[in-house]
Formats: structure tokens, C-alpha cells, sequence
């Protein structure tokens, strides 16, 4: 049974990754059911594996709740990853590359763009290993610090990411750098009521940030082209109407989601900031649990 629940949370999740993707993009590149379900089909392998790693209990709605980001979040961090350092494409129909580069200018040479890949695998390994070693070094470290620097973490590393791809193109933005890591700091603080695994709170936090930030982008300014096609032609013209048969699906998750978070703060709860604690409390790592009695 969990591992259904796990599946099922990570199909919807990248059902909903899915569509805002192909809300924006579908207009210049064209509509295929291959395309819309690959964050679909990545997700639900994505929500399978963490089930495996975290042993989380999903009879649980706080742990769904924290499920769902953490799905969210490391599917996004697989596809940008596969998008900049490994995908074979040809970057011209693009304002703003999606293959890793310098100076805006895309990296052709295999080796430079492994080599840098790697290095961001190997300063995510360091962030999944350090994190829980911190935690268990410093177990009394207020909340509202944990949350403050471990929630915004992945925020922070979307900002750099971002700034580095597109500010060479249209510019810096102080907003946009800011954005995000405000925004997985406001989510990590929700997220924080139903965990007390700091690195579970960062990845979540991160995660619904994502999913936050592209709906505003996609849904309240449908008509401003997403960055990457910024000036390019709609191609696809018929696909402004076609796209609109699924938003329903969309405003659905989002209402899944918001009803969810509303069960889950029903006490008791696990996480750094509940009011009420369950008499046994979850020291959860990312490969397995560690219980300790009240």
C-alpha cells in the first residue's frame, strides 16, 4: 500500500510538472503525448525510489504532504541536469539556452560540460551527506535557524543556476535572484510542521517553491512568452486553445495539494515546529529512520 500511495503521489506531481511545461512551450515546439509524459513517468520513478530511501509512512498526510515536494523537487533537479549537461539539441530555437554555457554562449565540448556536471553532482552529494551530519552534531539548533538556512538552501542554488544561464542574456534581476530562495524559505516553513528531517525540508521547500513560482509565471502571464522563447514565433498557434483542456487537471492537483496541507496540520504531527508531538518522534535520514522515544 505505501508503495501505491508513493507512486501515485509521484504520477500527479509530474502531472503537474507536465502541464505547466507544456502550457508554455507546446506553442513553439509542438504538442506530443511522448513529451508531456516524461516528467510524468520520472516522478512516478522518483516517488518509488524516495519510498524505498525514506521508508516514510504515507498512511500519514503530513508525510504526504512532505512526499509530494521532495518528488517535485528532485524530478526538476533531474530533468535541468539532463537538460544542460547531457541532452543532444539544437539550441537556436531558444532566446536563453538550455545546454550549459559561459557568458550565455552554449558549451559544445563534452568533456568541459561532463566536467562541470559532475561538479554540481558531486557539491549535491556534499549538501545530502553534510546536511544530516549537521543535524545529528547539532540536534538543538533552534528551528527557525534549521528553517532559515536549510529550508532557503535550495532556493539559493536555483538562484545561482538561474543567474548563471540567463543573466548573460536578458539581464540581472534582483527580483528573480531573490525569488526563489524567499520563496523555499515560505514553503520549507509550511513543510517544517510535518517533518523534523532537515534535509527532507530543504528538498520539499525547493519543490513547491517550483511549483509555485512556474504557476505564477505560466497562469498569470499567459500571453509573456517563458524566457528561453522570449521573441521567438508561436508556431503552434492552434495549441493556444488545445492547451487549455488541461488546466482542469492543473487547478485539480493545486486543490489536492492546498487540501491536503489543511488535513496535515490536523495534530498530532513530527515536525520541527508542531505544537502537539505524537509520543514517539521520527529522526528520519535519507536512508532510513532513527526513532527515539519522548
Amino acid at each position: 500500500m505505501n508503495l501505491s500511495i508513493a507512486l501515485a503521489v509521484g504520477l500527479l506531481a509530474g502531472t503537474h510538472a507536465s502541464t505547466w511545461g507544456m502550457y508554455k512551450d507546446a506553442i513553439h515546439e509542438g504538442f506530443t503525448w511522448q513529451k508531456y509524459s516524461r516528467s510524468i513517468l520520472v516522478a512516478g520513478f522518483v516517488g518509488v525510489v524516495l519510498e524505498r530511501l525514506t521508508q516514510l509512512d504515507l498512511s500519514r498526510t503530513g508525510n504526504i504532504v512532505v512526499f509530494f515536494g521532495m518528488i517535485y523537487g528532485v524530478e526538476r533537479l533531474l530533468l535541468e541536469l539532463w537538460k544542460s549537461f547531457i541532452r543532444v539539441e539544437d539550441q537556436s530555437k531558444y532566446f536563453i539556452p538550455m545546454r550549459f554555457g559561459i557568458r550565455g554562449k552554449p558549451v559544445m565540448d563534452n568533456r568541459i560540460r561532463w566536467s562541470v556536471g559532475s561538479g554540481v553532482l558531486a557539491v549535491i552529494a556534499l549538501c545530502l551527506w553534510g546536511v544530516p551530519v549537521l543535524q545529528r552534531s547539532y540536534p538543538d539548533t533552534p528551528p527557525w535557524l534549521v528553517v532559515l538556512t536549510i529550508g532557503s538552501l535550495g532556493g539559493w542554488l536555483t538562484a545561482f543556476g538561474g543567474a548563471w544561464k540567463d543573466a548573460p542574456v536578458e539581464g540581472f534581476e534582483t527580483f528573480k535572484f531573490f525569488r526563489s530562495p524567499g520563496i523555499s524559505l515560505a514553503w520549507a516553513i509550511l513543510v517544517a510542521f510535518f517533518t523534523d528531517n532537515w534535509v527532507y525540508i530543504g528538498i520539499a521547500g525547493a519543490g513547491y517553491s517550483v511549483a509555485a513560482i512556474e504557476t505564477y509565471k505560466t497562469f498569470f502571464f499567459p500571453s509573456k512568452p517563458r524566457g528561453k522563447f522570449a521573441g521567438k514565433p508561436i508556431l503552434y498557434p492552434e495549441m493556444l486553445r488545445t492547451r487549455q483542456y488541461f488546466v482542469p487537471v492543473y487547478v485539480a492537483i493545486w486543490l489536492a495539494i492546498v487540501m491536503t496541507f489543511a488535513v496535515a496540520f490536523e495534530p498530532p504531527n513530527e515536525g520541527l515546529f508542531a505544537k502537539e508531538k505524537s509520543p514517539v518522534v521520527s529522526l528520519q535520514s535519507p536512508v532510513g529512520r532513527l526513532k527515539t522515544d519522548d
